[in-house]
C-alpha cells in the first residue's frame, strides 16, 4: 500500500496550487525498527491503518462504476471546501492559524507527509510530535495533556500502536480537540444524535461517503462490520443505522461467522483477515470495503479473489478520504474556537444570597458563603487553563497573554464609581462597585467585572477597617482580599527598598573611592575578562559613550560613568513599609560605624505611596513596567541633572521582584461574579485607581455587550479628574458611564451638619430626619455632577441607603440630582439584600451607556505645568486662582528645565473638601489654593503638586482595629476584620 498511496496523492496533488509558502510546525520522526501508526481495531489512530506489508500496490475495482478518478475528486471536494471556509474565517480574523497535533509513537513517515501535504493544501498547520515506539501509556498520556492546554493547538489526533488504544488514553484527549472523535464523550453525543455538535469518526464517515458515492443505496442493506472495536466499531454502526441499514458486529473467531457473511450485503473489514477464514464465505457480489492493511494477502491470488467480489474498496481509498476529512474536522474545531473567543454570555453559576435582618458583621457574612473554586469560575469567564496561576482555593493571578489572544474582541462598556465629598467614614463606593456587578451578572444576566484597587494592610489594622465592601456586597472571603492577598503589595515594598539601599549605597562608595577603585568593581574582572552588563550599556549610551570595550574608556570617561554624584539633599525616593507607623515619619539613617560618617535624615512612606505602586497601576505591560522603572528619578545630581534607577542599574532587579505582581488578581463576590483586585496607588499623591491592565482584560472578557465596573478613590473632585486626566490618558479607554455615590449622611454634612468623626457614633442630626440638611448640602452632589460633565460622560447618581434614612429624604436627593443634570438618581440597597438591591441602578447604567459619550480630557498636557494647575484649580475645585511657593515655582522651572513640563497633573489635597481646608463643606467659592511644594513622579508618568501639608505615613489611634482581630487557634479563622 506504502508505493501505491504515494503514487495516488501524487496524482491527486498535482492540479492543485498550495495557497503559498508552507505553514507548519514540524519535528520529523526518526526511523525506527517499531511498528508504525495506529491500528484501526482498539482506536483508528491517526488514519485507523497501518501501511501495507512487502510494498503490496493492488489495484481498485469499481463497485456501481467508481472509477480512481472519481475516488480522487472526493478527496479533492473535502480539501477545497476545508479551505475556502479556512480562508473566510481567516478573513475577519487575520492572526488565526490553527494547528493539528500529531501524537506518534513508532515510524510511519509516509503517513506523515500524507498528513502534512493534505494540511498544507487546506491551509492548516501541523506538528507532529514524534515518541519512541516503546513509549507507555503513561508517557503518551503526558504528552496529550500538554497539547490539551496549549492554545495555539486546535486539534489533536493519536498514531500509536492497537496496544495503546485504552480508554485512559482516548478520554485523556480534550473533547473539543479531539478532531478523530475517540473520546466517549464525542461518541456518546454521537449516539445521541448531536452529530452536529461532535466530532465523528473520520474512518467512519470515508466509509459511508465512499459507499454512497459509489452509487450503493445504504437503506435496507444488511451490513457486517467485522474486526472493528472501540470507537470506530461504535461509530459505523451509528452512521449505518442512521442510513436505515440493519448493522451487524462480529470478531473474526465468532462463532456462525460463515453464517453473517452470507447474509450480509456489505461487509466492512476493520482488522487483517485470519488466514484460516476463507474469502469464499463471502457470497459473490458481496459489496467488501477494507478499512486493514492486509485484507487481500499475497497467497490469496490476487485478480481472481477480487472479482468474486461486486466491489471492493481498498484501504488506501479509505485511508486518503479519512485523512482529508480528519482535516474537515479540524477546521471546524477552529471555527468553534473560535466562535467562543467571540462575545457571548457567560455560563456562570451564581451563588444564592440569603439575607438576613438585622445584617450579620461583614466577616460573618463573608463566612457564611462559600466561594466557587477559582478555576471554576476562570473557566465559566472564558479564561482557559494556562491563563491562570492558582493561589490557594479562591484566588488566582491571570497572565497578560490573555490579552493576546483577545486583540480582536471588542471591549465592553466601561463604568466609573467615584463620590461626593465624603465625610471620614467612607460613603461605600467600593459598596456599590460590588453590588452594581452583582446586580448585572446575578439578577441582569449581563456579563460584568468588578476592578477594585488592593488595601493596604495599614488602614486594615489600623481604624478604617477592610476595603471588600460591606454587607451583602462584598468580595470574599474578606480576610484573605485585606491580607496579604497574593503577595503584590509585598513585592512593591522589597522592590522599593532594593532602590533607597542602592541609592545609599552608592553615595557611600563613590564618598570612599576613587574613581579607579569604583571603576574596577562596577565593571569586575571576571576569569581575566571584564565585561558591562547590558544597563551599563545602556548607560554609556546616555552619557554619549560609543564603547562596548572596558578597557578603553579615557579617564574622564571612567569619572563620568562610574560617578553619579548624588546630591543628598535632592534625594526623592524613600523607604516603605505597609504598616501604619507614625514613627518613622522622620528619621535618621547611617549611624553605624560601618557607614563612615554618612548620615541623613530621611522617612518611611507607607508602601502604597510608593512610586511602584503608581507604575504598577499604570503599566501596560511587562515591557512599559520595564522602562517606566527605568525613568523613575529618586534624586538630583550636584549638576542639577535627574539620576534614574536606570543610572543606578537597578532596573533589570526591580521587575524581577514585580513579574509576578504586573498580573491582576482574580476573586468574587458574595454572588459568585469575578473580581479583579490589582494595585492600589494612595489616591492623594497619586491617582488612586486599580490598574490599567486588569480594565483591560476585563473589557476584553465581558465581550461588547458586557461592563466593567471600577472605582475611583475619594471625592469626583480628585479620583474621578485623575483617573479622567491621568489613568485615561494612559490606557487610551474611553469610560461611558459615571456612577456618583452620595449618602445621606454625607449630604447633611455638605448641609452644615456637626463634624463627622470616625469611632465615634454619630449625633442625632445623621440618624433622624432633616429635609433641610439634606436640601442645603445637595450643592456638594450638584458640584459633582458638573465636574463630571465637564468630561462629556453622563452621570447616574447611587444613593447608597442606610438604614435611618427616610424616604422624604431620598425622593428629595434624586430629585435634585437629576435637575443638576444626572441622567438618573436610583436609590441603592444592596447592603442590605445583595445585588437584587441594585438591579435598579444596574438597569441606569445600561440605559446610560446605550448614549453617546461624548468624553474629552480637562487639558491639554503640552500647557505648561503652572496653566495645568490652574486650569484644575479653577474648573474642578472652584478656585479663584492658584499660589505658589518660592519652593513650588524653582520645582516647577527644575522640571520644566529636564523635559517634564509635558506631563499630566496629579493633586496632592486633602479628600475632605473641594478646598485645601478640611473643614470647608459644601461647595467652597474664591478661595485661593496653595501650592507649597511640586514633586514629579517621572515612572509614573505625573507631576504632584502638593497642596498644604501631605502626610504619606498614617499612624494608629487611640484603640487601632487590632485590638479586635485575632485567629481560631482550632478553626484558623480569623475574627474581628470588618
Amino acid at each position: 500500500m506504502g508505493k501505491r498511496l504515494l503514487l495516488v496523492w501524487r496524482q491527486l496533488r498535482r492540479p492543485l496550487q498550495p495557497p503559498g509558502p508552507p505553514r507548519r510546525l514540524r519535528v520529523p520522526c526518526r526511523a525506527s525498527s517499531g511498528g508504525g501508526g495506529g491500528g484501526s481495531g482498539g482506536g483508528e489512530g491517526l488514519l485507523g491503518q497501518r501501511r501495507l506489508q512487502n510494498g503490496q500496490a493492488p489495484s481498485s475495482c469499481s463497485p456501481g462504476g467508481r472509477t480512481p478518478a472519481m475516488r480522487d475528486s472526493i478527496v479533492r471536494e473535502v480539501i477545497q471546501s476545508s479551505k475556502e471556509v479556512l480562508s473566510l474565517l481567516q478573513e475577519k480574523n487575520p492572526a488565526f492559524k490553527p494547528v493539528l497535533a500529531i501524537i506518534q509513537a513508532g515510524d510511519d513517515n509516509l503517513m506523515q507527509e500524507m498528513n502534512q501535504n493534505l494540511a498544507e493544501e487546506a491551509g492548516l498547520n501541523i506538528t507532529h510530535i514524534c515518541l519512541p515506539p516503546d513509549s507507555s501509556e503513561a508517557e503518551i498520556i503526558d504528552e496529550i495533556l500538554k497539547m490539551n492546554e496549549d492554545t495555539r493547538v486546535h486539534g489533536l489526533a493519536l498514531q500509536i500502536s492497537e496496544n495503546l488504544f485504552s480508554n485512559k488514553v482516548l478520554n485523556a484527549l480534550k473533547p473539543e480537540k479531539d478532531v478523530d472523535g475517540v473520546t466517549d464523550i464525542n461518541l456518546g453525543k454521537l449516539v445521541r444524535g448531536d452529530a452536529h455538535e461532535c466530532f465523528v469518526s473520520p474512518v467512519a464517515k470515508a466509509v459511508i461517503e465512499l459507499l454512497e458515492k459509489s452509487g450503493v443505496n445504504l437503506d435496507g442493506k444488511k451490513i457486517l462490520v467485522v474486526g472493528a472495536h472501540g470507537s470506530l466499531e461504535a461509530a459505523l454502526q451509528c452512521l449505518f443505522q442512521r442510513k436505515g441499514s440493519m448493522t451487524m458486529s462480529s470478531q473474526w473467531k465468532t462463532p456462525q461467522l460463515q453464517r453473517k457473511l452470507r447474509e450480509a450485503d456489505i461487509v466492512v473489514v476493520g482488522s487483517p483477515k485470519p488466514e484460516e477464514i476463507p474469502l469464499t464465505w463471502i457470497q459473490p457480489g458481496t459489496t467488501v470495503l477494507n478499512c486493514s492493511h492486509d485484507f487481500l494477502s499475497g497467497k490469496v491470488g490476487g485478480g481472481s479473489q477480487r472479482g468474486h467480489f461486486g466491489g471492493l474498496i481498498e484501504e488506501g481509498d479509505v485511508s486518503l478520504l479519512a485523512a482529508a476529512l480528519r482535516i474537515q474536522n479540524m477546521v471546524s474545531s477552529g471555527r468553534r474556537w473560535l466562535r467562543e473567543q467571540q462575545h457571548r454570555r457567560w455560563r456562570l453559576h451564581c451563588l444564592k444570597l440569603q439575607p438576613l435582618s438585622p445584617v450579620p458583621s461583614d466577616i460573618e457574612i463573608s463566612r457564611a458563603q462559600t466561594p466557587k473554586a477559582v478555576d471554576v469560575l476562570a473557566k465559566e469567564i472564558g479564561l482557559l487553563a494556562d491563563e491562570i496561576e492558582i493561589y490557594g482555593k479562591s484566588k488566582a493571578k491571570v497572565r497578560l497573554s490573555v490579552l493576546e489572544r483577545f486583540k480582536d474582541q471588542a471591549d465592553g462598556k466601561y463604568v466609573l464609581v467615584a463620590g461626593i465629598t465624603p465625610t471620614p467614614l467612607g460613603e461605600g463606593k467600593s459598596t456599590v462597585t460590588i453590588g452594581l456587578v452583582q446586580a448585572l451578572t446575578a439578577h441582569l444576566n449581563v456579563n460584568s467585572f468588578a476592578c477594585l484597587r488592593q488595601p493596604s494592610q495599614g488602614p486594615t489594622f489600623g481604624v478604617k477597617g477592610g476595603a471588600a465592601g460591606g454587607g451583602y456586597a462584598q468580595i470574599i472571603p474578606m480576610e484573605e482580599f485585606n491580607l496579604h492577598l497574593t503577595g503584590d503589595i509585598h513585592a512593591i515594598t522589597a522592590a522599593n527598598n532594593l532602590l533607597a539601599a542602592a541609592i545609599d549605597t552608592r553615595i557611600l562608595h563613590e564618598n570612599t573611592q576613587t574613581d579607579k577603585a569604583l571603576y574596577n568593581r562596577l565593571v569586575p574582572l571576571v576569569n581575566g575578562v571584564r565585561e558591562f552588563s547590558e544597563i551599563q550599556l545602556a548607560r554609556l549610551k546616555k552619557l554619549g559613550i560609543n564603547k562596548t570595550d572596558p578597557s578603553t574608556l579615557t579617564e574622564e570617561e571612567v569619572s563620568k560613568f562610574a560617578r553619579l554624584s548624588i546630591d543628598p539633599s535632592t534625594i526623592t525616593w524613600q523607604r516603605v513599609l505597609d504598616t501604619n507607623d507614625r514613627f518613622l515619619r522622620k528619621i535618621t539613617i547611617g549611624q553605624g560605624n560601618t557607614e563612615k560618617g554618612y548620615s541623613r535624615q530621611a522617612q518611611f512612606d507607607i508602601a502604597v505611596a510608593s512610586e511602584i505602586m503608581a507604575v504598577l497601576a499604570l503599566t501596560d505591560s511587562l515591557a512599559d513596567m520595564k522602562a517606566r522603572l527605568g525613568r523613575m528619578v529618586v534624586a538630583s545630581d550636584k549638576s542639577g541633572q535627574p539620576v534614574t534607577a536606570d543610572d543606578l542599574g537597578v532596573t533589570g532587579a526591580l521587575t524581577v521582584l514585580m513579574k509576578d505582581a504586573i498580573k491582576p488578581n482574580l476573586m468574587q463576590t458574595l454572588e459568585g461574579t469575578p473580581v479583579f483586585v490589582h494595585a492600589g496607588p494612595f489616591a492623594n499623591i497619586a491617582h488612586g485607581n486599580s490598574s490599567v491592565l486588569a480594565d483591560k482584560i476585563a473589557l476584553k472578557l465581558v465581550g461588547e455587550e458586557g461592563f466593567v465596573v471600577t472605582e475611583a478613590g475619594f471625592g469626583a473632585d480628585i479620583g474621578m479628574e485623575k483617573f479622567f486626566n491621568i489613568k485615561c490618558r494612559a490606557s487610551g479607554l474611553v469610560p461611558d458611564v459615571v456612577v456618583l455615590v452620595a449618602t445621606v449622611r454625607a449630604l447633611k454634612m455638605h448641609g452644615g451638619g456637626p463634624s463627622v468623626t470616625a469611632g465615634v457614633p454619630l449625633k442625632k442630626e445623621y440618624t433622624e430626619e432633616n429635609i433641610q440638611l439634606v436640601a442645603d448640602g445637595c450643592c456638594n452632589l450638584q458640584k459633582q455632577i458638573q465636574i463630571a460633565q465637564l468630561f462629556g460622560v453622563p452621570v447616574v447618581v447611587a444613593l447608597n441607603v442606610f438604614k435611618t434614612d427616610t424616604r422624604a429624604e431620598i425622593d428629595l436627593v434624586c430629585e435634585l440630582a437629576k435637575r443638576a443634570g444626572a441622567f438618573d438618581a436610583v436609590p441603592c440597597y444592596h447592603w442590605s439584600v445583595g445585588g437584587k438591591g441594585s438591579v435598579d441602578l444596574a438597569r441606569a447604567v445600561r440605559e446610560a451607556a446605550s448614549k453617546r459619550s461624548r468624553f474629552q480630557f480637562l487639558y491639554d498636557v503640552q500647557l505648561p505645568i503652572v496653566e495645568k494647575i490652574r486650569t484644575i484649580a479653577q474648573a474642578v475645585y472652584g478656585a479663584k486662582d492658584i499660589e505658589l511657593s518660592p519652593e513650588a515655582q524653582t520645582k516647577i522651572d527644575r522640571y520644566t528645565q529636564q523635559g517634564f513640563g509635558n506631563l499630566p497633573i496629579c493633586m496632592a489635597k486633602t479628600h475632605l473638601s473641594l478646598s485645601h481646608q478640611p473643614d470647608k463643606k459644601g461647595v467652597p467659592r474664591d478661595f485661593i489654593l496653595p501650592i507649597s511644594d511640586v514633586r514629579a513622579s517621572i515612572g509614573a508618568g505625573f507631576i504632584y503638586p502638593l497642596v498644604g501639608t501631605m502626610s504619606t505615613m498614617p499612624g494608629l489611634p487611640t484603640r487601632p482595629c487590632f485590638y479586635d482581630i485575632d485567629l481560631d487557634t482550632e478553626t484558623e479563622q480569623v475574627k474581628g476584620l470588618f
